[in-house]
């Protein structure tokens, strides 16, 4: 969906370069440059494109909840963890990128959706994605939202990465996790309380042609994602005035349950085994939250989290 979006936005700048108005695409390439950092420093939302009654139609489509389970005071910084990262990622946009949700259950909190720093070099599609609220996935991006003296700031990592989009089949529970612990590294450098996030739903939006590990197509896959940075995975929905195929998700609710903060405490040089430890307490806590909610959303009892 991003990269449709972003091919969109670079058509544009291309047509501005081969147009008589090349001298804007000049302008903007300067602005560029000027600009370059601001993905890094939190970036530059806009309440009016959050609100936008386009997205109001694109939360009711689904459609999309937000499910508080305890209170997150404002008084700290947080770090969630986003899972899975379905081929959409609908809920982590719908919730935290549009509309009041966040807000109404947690206020005080400002919540930054961190994506890959590639989509941030695309022109025209940058300024979009910031006004939305999202910013770079980069470690300085991640230090300076959790570097906020007076709390109040949650950065939303999907914590799964393009790599786990891979994974996203109806009915999948597997989390590509257990190799991923920079975000835990990042929340005892800052003394980000963790907050494990879990979408169910995500995973149903889409059809994705049959692609196990170790696979011709799973292997193509996997080095177009390392050289790329982003995942290709190959799917399809329904249509728009029809069912059986098309681009269009499948209507299927999402809940992303935002589950109870872990305390962090600050430490600017944790050790691995200190890393160790909290990652472990890390998806204990996140297999608790889908065990303790997942018959409200149709997960049947014998089903449980694959962490890989």
């Amino acid at each position: 969906f991003l990269s449709i979006v972003a091919e969109c936005c670079c058509g544009l700048f291309v047509i501005l370069i081969l147009s008589n108005f090349w001298f804007l695409a000049v302008l903007y390439l300067l602005w560029l440059y000027l600009d370059w950092e601001t993905p890094c420093t939190g970036g530059r939302r806009s309440q009016w494109v959050r609100s936008w009654t386009v997205w109001k139609y694109f939360r009711e489509y689904f459609p999309i909840h937000l499910v508080k389970t305890s209170d997150l005071s404002p008084n700290h910084n947080y770090l969630l963890g986003f899972h899975p990262h379905g081929v959409l990622v609908a809920g982590a946009f719908g919730n935290f990128c549009t509309g009041p949700s966040f807000t109404n259950l947690f206020p005080g909190l400002t919540p930054y959706l961190h994506i890959m720093p590639i989509w941030f070099g695309c022109p025209f599609f940058r300024e979009y994605i910031m006004s939305a609220g999202m910013v770079s996935a980069s470690k300085e991006s991640v230090s300076y939202v959790l570097n906020n003296e007076g709390g109040g700031h949650a950065s939303v990592i999907v914590i799964g990465g393009a790599e786990e989009a891979l994974d996203a089949h109806p009915g999948s529970l597997t989390l590509n996790i257990l190799k991923r612990k920079g975000f835990i590294k990042m929340a005892l450098k800052h003394g980000a309380h963790l907050v494990p996030v879990f979408s169910f739903g995500e995973n149903e939006l889409f059809k994705q042609v049959a692609n196990p590990k170790g696979s011709w197509l799973r292997n193509v896959q996997e080095k177009l994602q390392k050289i790329m940075g982003f995942a290709l995975p190959l799917f399809h929905a329904r249509g728009v005035f029809q069912y059986s195929f098309g681009l269009v998700p499948y209507r299927q609710p999402i809940h992303t349950v935002v589950g109870s903060p872990i305390p962090v405490k600050r430490n600017s040089n944790p050790t691995t085994e200190e890393i160790e430890q909290l990652h472990a307490l890390y998806l204990q806590k996140l297999r608790k939250l889908f065990e303790e909610h997942k018959r409200n959303y149709g997960i049947p009892e014998h089903k449980s989290l694959i962490f890989e």
